[in-house]
C-alpha cells in the first residue's frame, strides 16, 4: 500500500511536500523535485530552511501553515534551491490537523517559473539599443531597404520583415521603433518559436487570476507594449487559432485576457519577422492569409550577406573594433587573405556569422596584430579552397562540392543558392516574362515576384 500510495503522488501534475511537526520533509513527489531542480535524497528527512532559502528571512509559506495553523490559497512565493537557483511557484498550503493537533502541513506548488523568466527578459529587451545610425551598409540593395524602413518608420502601420536567419531583422525593427512617433513607448521583443505552446495564449494576450490552476492577474506582450511597439519574430510559429486571435486584436484594437470576461483598449504598432517566403508559408498553412494581407502593409526584404559583399569590410572592421574594447585588445584588423577568404566564402549565416567568426578568430590571435588566415574556423577556408578548386564551367562539379558541404554548414543556404540559379536559367529561357516563367516553375506569378525582388532582380 505503500508502494502504491508513493506510485499515484508521483503522477500528480502538481509539486506535493509535507513536513512533519519539527519542519522536517517527510513526503516530496517527482513533480515537486523537477520543480524544484532537486533529488528527493536531497530533501526528505531534513529541515526545510536547511534546504532552502527565502527572501524574507524563515518565511516559509508551508512553515507558516505548519506554526499558524492557517491556510493560504494561490500564494505566490519566489525561492531559491540548494544550489542557489531561483524558483516562482503558486502555493496551496494548509495546516495537517489530527485529534486538534497540528502534526504537520501540505503544500500544493504549481510552476511558474518559465513565465517569470520570459516577462523578465521581455522587460530587459524592453529598450532599444538600435537606431538607424548603428546599420552599417553601402550596397544599393540595402541602402534601399534603409530608406523604405526611413519612410515607414513615420507612421503607425504594420510591418512585415522578410530575411534569412542573421541579416539583422530585429536591428531594422528596433531602428524604425527608435524613429517613430511612439520612441518614447515601450519597444517589447518576442521570439514566438522560443514560447511553450501552453504558455503562448497567456503570454500573448495575459491572463486573470482563477483562469486555471495557478493563473494571476499578469497583462500580455499586447499590454505591455501598449503605446509603443511589439516585434513577434518567427511569426509563422503561431499556432492558427491564435493568429486569428492576434488577428481581431489587430482589426478590433482590443484584447481579452486568458479567462476574462471584458475587453481592453490596446494601442500598439506589430512588427513581424519571418525568416523564408510569407506566400510559401500561407500555402504551407503555417500562415494564415488574412493576417499576412494585415501585417505586409509594409513589406521589408532584407538582403543577404552574400549579396551585399561590398559592405563586409566596413562590416569585419566594425566587428574587430567593437571586440577590441571588450576584450581589451589592439587587433590591427584582418590580412588581404582573409579578406578574399570574407569575399569568397558564401555566408550562409550572414552578418551575425560574420561576427561570430571575427570574434572566435580574435579569441586566436596571440598578440595584437592582425587575423590571418590561421585564426579562421576551419570550416570556411575547407569551403574557399573547394570553391577555389573548381574549374570553371564545370558546374556539376561545383554543385558536388557544395553537396559535401550541406551537412557540415547550413543545407538550406545551398538550396537557396541552386534555386536562385535555377529559377534566373527558367527566367531567361522565357524572354523575361515573370508570368509565363511561373507557369513553368510551378508557382503562382506572385511568389515569383517576391523572390526576384528578395535577390534584386530586375526583369
Amino acid at each position: 500500500m505503500i508502494q502504491m500510495y508513493e506510485f499515484l503522488v508521483d503522477q500528480l501534475d502538481e509539486g506535493i511536500h509535507v513536513v512533519d511537526a519539527s519542519g522536517k520533509t517527510v513526503i516530496y513527489n517527482q513533480k515537486m523535485a523537477d520543480i524544484e531542480s532537486m533529488s528527493a535524497v536531497d530533501v526528505l528527512n531534513k529541515d526545510v530552511l536547511d534546504v532552502f532559502t527565502f527572501p524574507e528571512e524563515g518565511y516559509s509559506t508551508l512553515l507558516h501553515a505548519l506554526q499558524t495553523g492557517r491556510a493560504t490559497f494561490n500564494v505566490k512565493q519566489t525561492y531559491y534551491n540548494l544550489q542557489g537557483e531561483s524558483v516562482t511557484t503558486i502555493n496551496n498550503t494548509m495546516p495537517i490537523v489530527l485529534n486538534g493537533e497540528i502534526c504537520g502541513a501540505v503544500e500544493i506548488a504549481r510552476d511558474i517559473t518559465q513565465i517569470e523568466r520570459i516577462q523578465e527578459n521581455i522587460l530587459r529587451r524592453g529598450k532599444t539599443r538600435y537606431t538607424f545610425d548603428s546599420l552599417i551598409g553601402e550596397s544599393p540593395n540595402i541602402v534601399e531597404v534603409m530608406e523604405h524602413a526611413k519612410r515607414a518608420a513615420r507612421t503607425n502601420s504594420s510591418i512585415l520583415i522578410v530575411g534569412e536567419t542573421g541579416t539583422g531583422k530585429e536591428l531594422f525593427a528596433q531602428s524604425i521603433h527608435h524613429a517613430s512617433p511612439r520612441s518614447a513607448g515601450p519597444f517589447v521583443s518576442q521570439n514566438c518559436a522560443a514560447l511553450p505552446e501552453h504558455l503562448i495564449e497567456g503570454i500573448l494576450f495575459g491572463t486573470v487570476h482563477g483562469a486555471f490552476p495557478g493563473a494571476i492577474d499578469r497583462p500580455g506582450l499586447l499590454e505591455q507594449a501598449d503605446g509603443g511597439t511589439l516585434l513577434l519574430d518567427e511569426l509563422n510559429s503561431l499556432s492558427l487559432p491564435l493568429q486569428a486571435k492576434l488577428l481581431r486584436a489587430l482589426q478590433e484594437k482590443t484584447i481579452r485576457r486568458l479567462g476574462d470576461t471584458r475587453d481592453r483598449t490596446v494601442d500598439v504598432r506589430i512588427i513581424a519577422t519571418v525568416h523564408e517566403d510569407p506566400l510559401d508559408d500561407v500555402v504551407k498553412g503555417t500562415l494564415r492569409k488574412d493576417l499576412y494581407y494585415r501585417l505586409s502593409v509594409v513589406t521589408l526584404f532584407l538582403p543577404p550577406l552574400r549579396e551585399r559583399k561590398q559592405d563586409i569590410p566596413n562590416l569585419t572592421a566594425l566587428f574587430v573594433q567593437r571586440y577590441n574594447e571588450l576584450f581589451g585588445m589592439q587587433v590591427q584588423g584582418v590580412s588581404d587573405e582573409v579578406m578574399k577568404y570574407f569575399l569568397t566564402y558564401p555566408w550562409p549565416g550572414n552578418v551575425r556569422e560574420l561576427e561570430n567568426t571575427i570574434e572566435g578568430a580574435m579569441n586566436m590571435v596571440v598578440d595584437n596584430g592582425e587575423i590571418d588566415v590561421v585564426h579562421l574556423p576551419m570550416h570556411i577556408r575547407r569551403r574557399v579552397n573547394a570553391l577555389d578548386e573548381t574549374p570553371h564551367g564545370d558546374n556539376s562539379s561545383q554543385l558536388l562540392d557544395y553537396a559535401s558541404f550541406a551537412q557540415e554548414r547550413n543545407l538550406q543556404s545551398q538550396l537557396s543558392q541552386y534555386e536562385r540559379a535555377y529559377v534566373l536559367k527558367v527566367l531567361s529561357q522565357n524572354g523575361g516574362n515573370v508570368s509565363a516563367t511561373a507557369r513553368a516553375l510551378g508557382v503562382s506569378r506572385q511568389s515569383l515576384q517576391y523572390r526576384l525582388r528578395k535577390w534584386n532582380h530586375t526583369t
